[in-house]
């Protein structure tokens, strides 16, 4: 990940407190607090009164995220006091993005498999669940929307704070912002389909450009090493999409050759740094994709080789020499290196000239 982002509270945060109460206060205590009621609700007036809405005006959404909350508490009374306090390890975990992140060796993350190993009917009903708590048949519900407000609400504070414009997990292609009347999907950071708990969860929410999250991303898990029949699937570090200091990015590319006419993605060679963020950058590349799209980039017309063409031309048309070019080519990257792929186009234009490809034309 090429930078983070500044996280923005915003009411849409209360969901998740709903979320919360519900599971600590309704589920967990499911086992000694009898038949399930609305009196269940008493220490929360607003979930209550959207429990109550939910309960009475027979809207499909509503009706549904209902029976599934009484449904569950069914299953959870059925539980021991050992297998409620797992559960609770489970949901901590999840929600706390950060130490799962860091790979904390102390935080218990849960997949559905994880809890189907031992509750299979239990796992499938928290699936319906959570991944619905993300659909916009629910969050549009009136009595949910007066408490919890609107996401595009959310996306406009969110872009107005992170201004960058430019996708973090890649750098490369553009976020709508502030003045777009549309918005960018949220990237679900562990991916809902995988993991329960977090799905309302903006420490978990990202957005995130198109190619990053539907094409590359999609419902890869960051937090676990692909499968692989050589070696054990097993827990790895990944960047924390709101860290506050983020570490920089290095990258330094290597050409084969100097005709840039012919390069291909395998005459290129990417090094990624530094070494105390190796395991996060191997996740981060093996996740978005990021040697095949970077190398896709310096290979075409439009972007690398014109790059090349762009500072022949104005030491041929302006007698603007090389060094003079990347001169102020680095001073642009060190304040803007997002700007144009700056963080990308100067250490292939200088991997060009240690090449030989700076060879005046005329």
């Amino acid at each position: 990940m090429l930078f983070s982002y500044t996280y923005v509270p915003h009411q849409m945060e209360k969901m998740q407190r709903f979320v919360n109460f519900i599971f600590y206060q309704v589920w967990c205590r499911a086992p000694k607090a009898g038949s399930f009621d609305l009196s269940l609700f008493d220490a929360n007036r607003s979930l209550k009164e959207v429990m109550t809405s939910f309960a009475y005006d027979h809207t499909q959404a509503g009706d549904r995220f209902s029976s599934q909350v009484q449904a569950i508490y069914q299953s959870f009374s059925k539980l021991s006091r050992s297998e409620i306090a797992q559960f609770k390890r489970w949901y901590s975990g999840n929600n706390d993005l950060e130490k799962v992140c860091a790979n904390d060796p102390a935080t218990h993350l849960a997949r559905y498999t994880d809890i189907a190993a031992n509750h299979e009917d239990l796992a499938a009903q928290l699936g319906i669940f959570f991944k619905g708590l993300y659909s916009q048949s629910l969050l549009d519900l009136a009595a949910l929307r007066t408490k919890i407000g609107d996401i595009d609400d959310h996306y406009q504070r969110f872009v107005q704070t992170n201004k960058a414009g430019k996708c973090p997990f890649c750098g490369v292609n553009d976020l709508l912002g502030e003045y777009h009347n549309k918005r960018e999907a949220y990237d679900h950071y562990l991916p809902k389909v995988l993991y329960p708990f977090n799905s309302i969860n903006f420490r978990n929410l990202v957005p995130a450009c198109h190619h990053c999250n539907s094409s590359y991303k999609t419902s890869k898990d960051p937090a676990y090493t692909p499968k692989d029949p050589a070696r054990a699937v097993q827990r790895r570090a990944v960047f924390y999409p709101y860290k506050p200091a983020a570490q920089s990015i290095e990258l330094q590319i290597t050409l084969q050759h100097s005709d840039i006419a012919r390069l291909t993605s395998a005459d290129i060679t990417l090094q990624f740094g530094p070494a105390v963020v190796a395991e996060e950058i191997d996740t981060w590349k093996d996740v978005y994709g990021i040697e095949e799209r970077y190398k896709a980039k310096l290979c075409g017309e439009n972007d690398g080789k014109y790059w090349l063409t762009q500072i022949l031309d104005e030491w041929e048309n302006k007698e603007r020499t090389p060094e003079d070019y990347m001169r102020t080519l680095r001073r642009q990257a060190k304040t803007r290196p997002f700007a144009e792929c700056n963080f990308l186009k100067m250490p292939f234009l200088e991997a060009c000239g240690q090449a030989g490809c700076f060879v005046k034309r005329s």
